[in-house]
């Protein structure tokens, strides 16, 4: 008898029955938690911590908090305890939790699609100024972050952000994380179709529910129907692309599987064509399999892109259509290659409706409450109600007509956020990094704005589209694999010996159809002091070595590893 995920006795004599035990999946029966995340999960839902939040904790203080709602069920709400000010990056892996946490939170906004309304910008920003130091962060996954929260206002800002339509509701944890989307959705003229309303629905339907609140691990979505492919598809657990089908007419080409930190993984096409108005179920049926048969033993496994990986693409387009949907998924094309490298959407575009948007780049995402204020009045002053934050970390204020673009240019760029970066402003994006983050090793932000300064200094003709990328630790928040020029952060010898920051330098990855990791050259590393020169020495062997219209990542590829050192 062949085994079957309901049959998995059948495959006793040619694998061990501990194997399927060891791995913790539901879908074979085996529900006993095998680490401690699990059990908490078991023994109480995350979901369910927000009462002790605003009943207890918020009125006891940070010293009442059980350590299971501390370390895990209070994610599930956005809310990561932060790193204490002054530890360095080698005790990261050395000190005990209870050691390395502060008694102030990192806050997630959550915000799906990347869509915000002017007042729901403000009241950010107001909350940055009253509550969390001014501190404010545009993430790679269109969130905004929050530094430096005190367990007693909790409350208080759950209440102003839900009084404008916001949530931090599994902005963190084992649960579906924010739906990404394309900024320019619904608006772009070049669209293939708007996914607006399937990130809508899976937001009322199932965020928050807790059919999916416990699951082995995060679960990121993507959804677009930008011709750019501009929600890195690439690397979700899930993620519907925009195509047109030759008889089905507009949809979704539907993939799994995707993954970076440091099992990266590219996700797999099922090769299926998805309408939009059965996305919600393709999601909910993809995110099933992920919490039913998702490995649960050991949380460095506990990726859908694992399980994926074990399966193949055809094993799982079956169980996904014969035990989650009942019905055959129709197959489809692969989406075309996107005509533009920059995918971000800065600069002024031209909007469906003859009006425009205008994009610009913060400094490695790293804005202030005033700011985010100031972006929501700029907007309203220039007759917009509407702006957006990107997968880039950048921003994007909509609906502008064409008599305030200039305008509403001159006034961003007064608060430094340019729409017409540099390529270095453009394409450097950082982590969190040793500042807030107790896995971080080395300092991100403040190096990686330094960066962009000096390299703009030093080569001010340099125009080819190019993405530095810095990580404060292997987990690859800032997507590191997949730069152009990615930077891990480590401790590294310098020249007298001394172990000081620096990074293992990675080259050549890439996003869109020629999606890859590139290469590490061995042993190269370079200390955080000296990262302007590396770079800096390395783009002017690209530029006199390239090929007409190469690209930064295809001469890496090819390059020696003299050229790369």
């Amino acid at each position: 008898m062949a085994a079957t995920p309901q049959n998995p006795a059948a495959s006793a004599p040619r694998r061990k029955v501990s194997r399927h035990r060891g791995e913790g999946q539901w879908a074979m029966g085996h529900f006993t938690p095998l680490n401690g995340n699990e059990q908490f999960k078991k023994d109480d839902d995350g979901l369910n911590v927000r009462t002790r939040i605003e009943t207890i904790y918020s009125k006891r203080g940070f010293d009442s908090i059980d350590p299971n709602d501390l370390r895990g069920r209070m994610r599930w709400w956005g809310l990561y305890t932060q790193r204490k000010p002054g530890i360095d990056g080698g005790k990261t892996a050395i000190l005990e939790p209870e050691e390395l946490d502060d008694k102030y939170f990192m806050l997630r906004v959550r915000i799906d699609g990347g869509r915000l309304t002017t007042q729901q910008l403000r009241v950010i920003g107001e909350i940055s100024q009253e509550f969390a130091r001014g501190s404010a962060d545009v993430t790679d996954r269109q969130n905004i972050q929050l530094h430096w929260i005190r367990i007693e206002d909790v409350p208080e800002i759950w209440n102003r952000l839900e009084a404008v339509g916001l949530s931090t509701t599994e902005a963190c944890g084992d649960t579906p994380r924010v739906v990404i989307g394309s900024p320019v959705a619904g608006i772009a003229e070049d669209e293939i179709i708007d996914g607006s309303w399937a990130i809508d629905e899976i937001n009322k339907r199932y965020i928050g529910s807790k059919e999916f609140s416990n699951l082995p691990r995060k679960f990121k979505s993507a959804i677009s129907g930008s011709p750019l492919l501009d929600v890195v598809h690439e690397i979700n657990d899930i993620a519907f692309v925009g195509v047109e089908h030759p008889e089905h007419g507009p949809g979704f080409d539907l993939w799994v599987g995707g993954g970076l930190s440091t099992n990266p993984k590219i996700g797999v096409r099922l090769g299926a064509w998805v309408p939009l108005d059965e996305v919600p179920d393709v999601w909910a049926g993809v995110i099933g399999i992920f919490r039913d048969y998702g490995y649960r033993r050991l949380r460095t496994r506990a990726r859908l892109k694992f399980l994926v990986a074990d399966w193949g693409a055809e094993k799982f387009r079956q169980v996904l259509e014969d035990e989650y949907l009942e019905r055959k998924l129709v197959d489809g094309p692969a989406p075309a290659e996107p005509l533009q490298r920059w995918r971000d959407h800065v600069g002024v575009h031209r909007q469906q409706d003859g009006n425009f948007y205008v994009g610009f780049a913060p400094r490695v995402g790293r804005v202030d409450g005033t700011t985010l204020a100031k972006i929501a009045d700029l907007a309203e002053a220039h007759g917009s109600g509407r702006v957006r934050t990107t997968v880039e970390q950048k921003m994007i204020v909509l609906d502008v007509t064409e008599d305030q673009v200039d305008s509403l240019v001159e006034a961003l760029e007064a608060l430094d956020l340019t729409a017409k970066p540099s390529p270095f402003r453009r394409g450097t994006m950082a982590c969190t990094g040793i500042e807030y983050c107790k896995l971080a090793i080395v300092e991100t932000k403040a190096r990686g704005a330094a960066l962009i300064d000096e390299l703009e200094r030093r080569l001010p003709d340099f125009d080819e589209p190019l993405t530095i990328n810095l990580n404060g630790c292997p987990n690859a928040c800032a997507r590191i694999q997949v730069a152009d020029i990615g930077l891990k952060g480590q401790l590294v010898l310098d020249d007298q010996g001394e172990q000081v920051e620096g990074f293992q330098v990675h080259l050549g990855g890439a996003l869109g159809l020629e999606a890859g990791f590139g290469r590490k050259v061995r042993g190269l590393k370079v200390t955080s002091q000296e990262l302007p020169d590396y770079v800096e020495r390395v783009l002017k062997r690209f530029q006199a070595e390239r090929e007409d219209g190469e690209r930064f990542a295809a001469w890496a590829s090819r390059a020696s590893e003299e050229a790369l050192s």
